[in-house]
């Protein structure tokens, strides 16, 4: 797969993505060696862009180099994963709280704004909701960004895209399959009209629920698909 430069994407940036979206999608699984050489032939790019997203997935925890030989996929460290889920729930529920308080840093019109381009996507009709699971995982993932950008809070909103992007690898699973979608849609819409009908506590809640939900689920998915994955090699 060749990968183009895009208008303020860096090539680095690119080759990050994709490689995220091979380990969310077993291209890469957990275990695998590869080296620098095989993903610059692979995706048609030099070694710099390579080697930088590499070093970020590195912080990331997601890969390790490995002496002179490579590098290698990590396993997924779920106690890792239930902390940051962890402070999703702390940083997403204050920001609930915040927004049906009325309690916004800056213009209170901008955060209505936001809530109304979420209600536009979510509150919609069954017939009109989208089963495209790539799509929906992308808006489920700008749901709770928004939440959070609505309080106005810059740093709250910093902290929180960091932790999304922690987890983006593994979060994508929840949308492999038609239920998730459906559940999605569901929840989204209680929490959002919780939070415009200004129910501090019920809006707390169904985000609390909701999220635990989702780890839940991801948990049990990425265990079922990564034994089918193993299966399919032997």
């Amino acid at each position: 797969m060749a990968l183009k430069p895009l208008a303020r994407v860096s090539l680095a940036d690119e080759v990050y993505e994709q490689l995220k979206r091979d380990m969310a999608q077993f291209v890469l699984i957990p275990g695998d060696r590869f080296s620098e050489n095989e993903i610059c032939e692979r995706l048609e790019v030099s070694r710099t862009p390579v080697r930088q997203a590499l070093v970020r997935l590195q912080q990331e925890g997601l890969v390790e180099v490995l002496f002179r030989n490579g590098w290698r996929v990590l396993p997924f460290d779920f106690h890792r994963f239930d902390q940051l889920y962890d402070l999703r729930v702390l940083i997403e529920t204050e920001a609930v709280q915040r927004l049906c308080e009325g309690r916004v840093m800056g213009d209170l019109a901008q955060s209505a704004d936001l809530l109304a381009q979420l209600s536009a996507i979510w509150l919609v009709p069954k017939t009109r909701r989208s089963q495209d699971g790539d799509q929906v995982c992308e808006w489920d993932e700008r749901f709770h960004c928004t939440l959070v950008q609505a309080t106005g809070n810059a740093e709250m909103f910093r902290v929180h895209r960091d932790i999304t992007e922690r987890i983006r690898v593994i979060r994508k699973l929840d949308f492999t399959r038609r239920p998730r979608i459906e559940a999605t849609y569901d929840e989204h819409a209680q929490i959002l009209r919780a939070v415009l009908s200004k129910r501090i506590e019920q809006s707390r809640l169904l985000l609390k629920a909701h999220i635990e939900s989702s780890q839940l689920e991801v948990r049990k998915i990425t265990l079922h698909q990564l034994e089918s994955v193993r299966s399919a090699v032997r």
